[in-house]
């Protein structure tokens, strides 16, 4: 098991901009910040959506599992923030919604483009939270 503390640092409320990719948005909002860690929630809706699935066996992403160009509603999307490579990285999962309330959901890849999104960000601070690969999985996971 891996566990760690960290106080809570600045919290930041975004209104992202219309017909924006909404990966691209949250991680430049965090490079720009030089958030090292935290946790992202966002609600609103997409115009199009595209979501990636982790195939266990291959141990690959495929990146647009879910490809929608259709106008859907944000049910819930969560993420965290750690570092990558170096940089600040998001990882985001959304689950969301069609016209007659049919749900998908995945892991976000680029691609999403924002109709309304309104994104709360909540950094933590303490040690540098960083992403390894993990052999076990074949997944960038928390360094122990």
């Amino acid at each position: 098991m891996y566990l760690k503390q960290f106080e809570h640092g600045r919290t930041f409320i975004s209104k992202l901009n219309y017909n924006t990719d909404l990966l691209e948005e949250l991680n430049r909002i965090c490079q720009d910040e030089n958030i090292k860690a935290g946790a992202i929630s966002v609600i609103g809706a997409v115009s199009s959506l595209k979501l990636g699935f982790y195939d266990q066996i291959t141990k690959e992403y495929i990146h647009t599992t879910y490809a929608y160009d259709e106008p859907m509603e944000i049910v819930s999307c969560i993420g965290n923030i750690s570092l990558k490579d170096g940089k600040p990285f998001c990882h985001v999962h959304l689950t969301a919604a069609d016209r007659k309330g049919r749900c998908i959901g995945g892991h976000l890849v680029n691609g999403t483009a924002i109709f309304a999104a309104e994104v709360v960000i909540q950094e933590l601070l303490g040690e540098d939270l960083i992403r390894k690969n993990d052999e076990q999985t074949g997944l960038s996971l928390w360094k122990e």
